[in-house]
């Protein structure tokens, strides 16, 4: 049989952290199969991981989802492990990291303060709970320790949330925002085709929009993949990560091109 399955997100960069926090993981669960989603989340980028989290863990086998983005690492920042309905565990840091992808599997059925040294490290640093707290907390989760012994419960209410943009469609105009800018420089939106779709009675390949951000002003076709417009050309699409829309420059990035970030407020509208 496997063993079993963690995956395992940060914002550590290629430095030896990710490494050292995979040896903490085998040295008490060795036969753990870890699936690295990324290193490379934006450094302190908590909403960001916590939309790269809620966009995977749909597509991975249930099983325990470490994910290490913490900027208020050795305060009073609450420490957590999270038990979802459909079987899986989180643990990370309280500060909204971890709540996306625990809604999105089926909500939280129970919550754990990390409180019990017994599941640490033994010697524990102010600076990297990622190896010596949140590592062995997840790899002692998934040889099978029951998530009450890890520390006291949390009410859910309690947790700290993160709440992502939502777009809004009213008078005829699409208003959205950035949620992410992939390493293509694609930038993903709120908001479905259905939202376009809305705004014109119907959605065909090459219906042009216009999308405003800031004092800019561009005019993009809606196409079902990159190569349907020119190398070097612009296009609104369906973004298959996460099934939302988003602006992509064939071959190229949209937002160095449009000058987009995380966040930016956009305005669509039929052309």
């Amino acid at each position: 049989m496997p063993g079993p399955f963690i995956s395992f997100l940060t914002d550590f960069g290629s430095d030896t952290a990710p490494a050292t926090c995979r040896g903490v993981i085998w040295s008490i669960s060795p036969d753990a199969r870890i699936n690295d989603l990324t290193h490379t989340a934006r450094s302190f980028g908590v909403r960001d991981a916590a939309f790269l989290l809620w966009s995977s863990v749909p597509y991975l086998p249930i099983g325990v989802h470490l994910a290490v983005v913490d900027p208020g690492v050795g305060t009073r920042r609450r420490a957590i492990a999270l038990q979802v309905a459909r079987g899986d565990h989180l643990v990370g840091p309280d500060n909204g990291l971890l709540l996306p992808a625990a809604d999105r599997l089926g909500g939280v059925i129970a919550a754990h303060a990390l409180e019990n040294p017994e599941f640490w490290r033994d010697a524990v640093s102010h600076t990297f709970h990622g190896r010596d707290i949140f590592a062995p907390v997840a790899a002692h989760l998934a040889t099978g320790v029951k998530i009450d012994r890890v520390g006291p419960a949390v009410d859910p209410a309690e947790l700290v949330s993160i709440q992502f943009p939502e777009a809004v469609v009213d008078g005829g105009l699409l208003e959205t925002s950035v949620l992410f800018v992939d390493a293509f420089g694609n930038c993903r939106l709120a908001g479905q085709p259905a939202d376009l779709a809305e705004l014109r009675g119907r959605l065909n390949a090459g219906d042009e929009f216009s999308l405003r951000a800031g004092e800019q002003a561009i005019t993009v076709p809606w196409q079902d993949t990159f190569g349907a417009v020119r190398a070097g050309e612009a296009l609104i699409y369906e973004d298959a990560d996460y099934a939302g829309l988003a602006i992509a420059v064939n071959q190229g990035s949209a937002a160095e091109r449009f000058g987009l970030t995380t966040g930016q407020p956009i305005s669509i509208r039929p052309a």
